[in-house]
C-alpha cells in the first residue's frame, strides 16, 4: 500500500509537470572546424527545441545537448550525413527525473525535522523547505547567523542572504552564492550543507574561526527562486528567471547575461527565447539588480564566488574580453591551489583558468562585473559532474560535492584574509 501511495504521490507531481519521455542528451564532440561549424548551427534551429547543457566551444570540447524525442531522428540523421560523431550520455531524461522525485517524496514523508542537526542533507529541497532551514539555523544560532532581505524577485518572492558575523560594522566580507541558474540543483543544495558546516566548524577549525574573527561571510543559497519554483512545480529543465516581456511569448533572463559587465556582447543573445538571452537592458532582472545595490551598499566585499553547475571548473574574470584582468597571475595561483585542495578529498578532477580561455566567451557575467567593482577575488565554480548526469547529478553526490567545494571555498577564503587590498 505504501508503495502505491508513494506511486500515486509521483503521478500527481509529474502530471503537473513538463514530462522529458523520450528526450535523450547526446555528446557531440566537434573534431574539426567544419565539424564545429555544423553543430553551432543546430543552436539557431528552433524548431527541433534542442536545449544545450555544454554550449559549443572549440575542436575537442565536448557539446551536451538535450533533445526531445520527436526530434532525436532528425538530429541523428543530420549528424550522420555530415559525418559529426556523437554518444548518447543520458538514454532517458525521464527516467532520472522520476527517480530524483522518487527520492525527493521519500524525503517528505518523514517527519519534518525539528532542528538542522536532523536536516537531511543528501536529499534535494524546495524553497520551502530551504526557507524554513535557514529559519531553523538562525533560531538556533541567533548569535552568529542573521537573515537579510535584500529585495524581491520578478514574482514577489523574498531575495534572502544568510549573513554569518561574529559582531561589528560593515567589516570585510565575503559573498557566495548559490542557484543563480535555477535548475542547477546540486548548487542550492550545497549551499545549504556550506550554511551548516560554517555553523558547526566556527569555533573547531581554527582557519575558519580566523575568518569569522576578521571578516563576514554571506551566503545567498536560492539567487532565483522562481524559477527554482518553476523546476520544482512545472519544468525541472527550466534555467532563467520568470520574467516577461511585452511582445515576447518567451519568458525568462539568463541572469549570468545580465550584468553590467560587456553587457549585449558575444556569449549572450539578444532572442528572448534564448537560454542565454540577456535581458532588455543590463541589471533588468529584480534578481541581479538586488546583488548589484548589495554590493555598492556595502562597499567592503573582498572576494565574490558564484557557484553553478556543472563542468568540474574554477573560473576567473574575463569572460567577456580576452584582455587578462590585471590580477591574472595572482588569481590563477589562487585557483590552482583552491583545485588542489578539492582534488585531495575524492580525486574529481577539475579544470581551471579564465572564462574566456578556459571554456568561451560569456558577455554579461556576474564576476567580470563584481571584479570590475574592485573585488578583486571573484571566481565562479562549475561544481559535478562533467555530464554523466549533467543537472540531474543524484542526491547521493550531493554532500561528497558540498565537502570537497567547501575545501576549495576555504582556500579562497583564507588567501583573500591573508592579502588584504
Amino acid at each position: 500500500m505504501k508503495v502505491l501511495l508513494l506511486l500515486a504521490a509521483l503521478v500527481a507531481v509529474a502530471a503537473a509537470t513538463e514530462d522529458f519521455v523520450g528526450h535523450q542528451v547526446l555528446r557531440i564532440v566537434p573534431s574539426s572546424d567544419e565539424e564545429l561549424r555544423r553543430v553551432q548551427e543546430l543552436q539557431d534551429l528552433e524548431e527541433l527545441q534542442l536545449d544545450f547543457w555544454l554550449s559549443p566551444r572549440g575542436t575537442g570540447d565536448p557539446v551536451d545537448v538535450r533533445v526531445p524525442f520527436r526530434s532525436l531522428q532528425p538530429l541523428k540523421a543530420h549528424l550522420e550525413a555530415n559525418g559529426v560523431p556523437y554518444s548518447i550520455m543520458i538514454e532517458d531524461v525521464q527516467a532520472l527525473v522520476d527517480h530524483e522525485q522518487m527520492q525527493m517524496l521519500r524525503h517528505r514523508r518523514r517527519l519534518q525535522p525539528l532542528s538542522t542537526d536532523t536536516f537531511d542533507y543528501s536529499s534535494y529541497h524546495n524553497l520551502d523547505e530551504i526557507y524554513a532551514f535557514m529559519d531553523l539555523l538562525v533560531a538556533e544560532n541567533p548569535n552568529l547567523v542573521s537573515k537579510l532581505e535584500i529585495g524581491r524577485s520578478t514574482e514577489d518572492r523574498p531575495l534572502y542572504v544568510l549573513k554569518f558575523s561574529k559582531g561589528g560594522t560593515n567589516r570585510p566580507a565575503i559573498w557566495i552564492d548559490t542557484g543563480i541558474h535555477s535548475r542547477e540543483w546540486v548548487t542550492q543544495a550545497s549551499g545549504v550543507w556550506f550554511a551548516k558546516k560554517i555553523v558547526q566548524d566556527q569555533e573547531k577549525d581554527e582557519g575558519l574561526a580566523s575568518i569569522l574573527d576578521q571578516m563576514d561571510i554571506f551566503l545567498e543559497i536560492v539567487t532565483n527562486p522562481d524559477g527554482f519554483v518553476f523546476t520544482h512545480t512545472t519544468n525541472r529543465m527550466w534555467r532563467k528567471t520568470r520574467s516577461k516581456r511585452s511582445g515576447s511569448l518567451c519568458i525568462g533572463v539568463d541572469p549570468n547575461r545580465n550584468w553590467d559587465a560587456g553587457f549585449g556582447g558575444s556569449g549572450s543573445s539578444s532572442n528572448p527565447c534564448s537560454e542565454t538571452y540577456r535581458g532588455p537592458y543590463a541589471d533588468s532582472e529584480p534578481e541581479v539588480q538586488a546583488i548589484v545595490n548589495f554590493v555598492k551598499n556595502h562597499g567592503n566585499i573582498k572576494a565574490f564566488i558564484s557557484i553553478h553547475s556543472y563542468s568540474q571548473l574554477l573560473l576567473y574574470p574575463y569572460g567577456y574580453t580576452t584582455t587578462p584582468v590585471p590580477d591574472a597571475e595572482e588569481l590563477h595561483q589562487v585557483a590552482e591551489e583552491a583545485v588542489a585542495a578539492l582534488s585531495s578529498l575524492y580525486g574529481t578532477k577539475y579544470t581551471y583558468g579564465s572564462i574566456i580561455r578556459t571554456i568561451y566567451q560569456a558577455s554579461g557575467g556576474t564576476i567580470d562585473w563584481t571584479y570590475n567593482q574592485g573585488i578583486k577575488y571573484s571566481f565562479t565554480f562549475e561544481l559535478r559532474d562533467t555530464g554523466r548526469y549533467g543537472f540531474l547529478l543524484p542526491a547521493s553526490q550531493i554532500v561528497p560535492t558540498a565537502q570537497e567545494t567547501w575545501l576549495a571555498l576555504k582556500v579562497i577564503m583564507r588567501h583573500t584574509l591573508e592579502h588584504p587590498y
